[in-house]
């Protein structure tokens, strides 16, 4: 066996490289409207995201998971008087105190087993089974009068499914974007410490890289340029440029909340939380041209498991936000959490459909003809869109 060295430690460093929890994709249609699909990848858990504090029911399930109430430190962000905001949440409670953020509760896709792989195919494909091409795909297929070759940009190895179908793509991945999560560096610092070649090989290029000791200690998070909230901004330029893209696709992972759910969901509640400021400020004046749908292949269970954590469940919610969007409402059908109202006794109620919601927004706010949705969700016909999502 050849020797080791440090060079090619390093060099085996830098080859360990993978796709983070962050993607971009971008499409151009025949619109000045701008419409985004973010996608929380993981199965986000509604209840917590948007508590409904006003059901008696919610503290018998899941007290160990409530932040504090309204007007504590850290506490629920107030949208009305039954339901709450997660404090980690302040600029989507600003959008929503101004108008420009609604929320649909207990909704959920055709899909109703608790696989995430085959849940977020079917999130994508728009329909209960997977297909070769994405909802959103077809939609800008769907539009008239389109550019024809050059229709979309992923930023990524990558295109998501979501935004498959007749467009001709592109894919650029800038150098470094698909670096592991900090963890995995941690991981593999720890596991070649003791080695008196690799050890001291892999800190160095560590170093070189920028992960200082907290960072590997895990008490400081690392320097991300391609972290959620700057693919955000990225997105909301690129958008806002006059010949540039109309539709964005992002992705955002780090929702499967098994355990210690109160520590673990903060994280990506506050990226998701500055990724849409960021969004917002990117875009500038295009803003109220604007429409953002924030959806997830599934919500989590109703109670708290044995570890503190959530599991695989059915309803949750969506987010609709810019300055096109009739916003400051809570809309859906609250199903209650009492024994009786529980899906199979263990999850939220869903009461809504995903597919309505996209509807709604494909038809009002891109305009797309009524007729061509059952091509964009196919055998959706007693789906209705959803009315006064977008500002008349």
């Amino acid at each position: 066996m050849p020797a080791l060295t440090r060079r090619g430690a390093v060099l085996g460093l830098a080859g360990l490289l993978s796709a983070g929890p962050n993607a971009l994709a971008l499409a151009a249609a025949p619109t000045e409207r701008r419409f985004v699909v973010v996608n929380l990848r993981g199965a986000l858990d509604g209840l917590a995201a948007v508590a409904p504090y006003g059901d008696p029911a919610l503290a018998g399930l899941r007290r160990e998971l409530m932040a504090p109430p309204i007007g504590e430190p850290d506490g629920l962000l107030d949208l009305g008087g039954f339901f709450g905001l997660h404090p980690a949440l302040p600029n989507l409670h600003a959008l929503y105190a101004a108008g420009e953020m609604a929320i649909v509760h207990a909704v959920a896709g055709p899909y109703r087993a608790r696989s995430h792989f085959v849940a977020q195919d079917c999130l994508e494909s728009g329909t209960d089974h997977r297909m070769s091409s994405g909802w959103l795909g077809r939609a800008v297929a769907a539009m008239p009068d389109r550019r024809g070759r050059g229709d979309a940009l992923a930023v990524g190895v990558a295109l998501p499914l979501l935004l498959r179908g007749s467009n001709a793509v592109d894919n650029w991945a800038p150098r470094g974007f698909a670096s592991p999560p900090a963890h995995l560096y941690q991981t593999i610092a720890e596991l070649n410490a003791a080695d008196r070649v690799t050890g001291p090989a892999v800190a160095e290029g560590l170093r070189g890289r920028g992960f200082t000791a907290a960072i590997l200690a895990g008490s400081e998070e690392p320097k991300d340029r391609f972290a959620f909230p700057a693919l955000a901004t990225a997105a909301g330029e690129m958008l806002r440029a006059e010949d540039g893209p109309r539709i964005a696709a992002l992705e955002l992972g780090g929702w499967d909340t098994h355990a210690q759910q109160v520590n673990r969901l903060a994280g990506p509640l506050r990226q998701l939380d500055t990724g849409m400021a960021a969004l917002k400020a990117a875009l500038g004046s295009v803003w109220k041209q604007s429409c953002v749908l924030v959806m997830t292949e599934f919500g989590r269970t109703a109670r708290a498991n044995g570890t503190r954590g959530t599991d695989h469940g059915t309803a949750t919610v969506a987010f609709i936000l810019g300055g096109a969007v009739e916003g400051g409402v809570v809309r859906g059908q609250w199903p209650g959490l009492g024994p009786d109202a529980l899906l199979e006794n263990r999850d939220l109620m869903p009461t809504g459909d995903l597919r309505s919601v996209a509807k709604g927004l494909l038809s009002a706010h891109l305009r797309l003809p009524i007729g061509s949705l059952d091509a964009v969700f196919p055998n959706s016909r007693d789906v209705e869109p959803m009315r006064r999502l977008i500002r008349t």
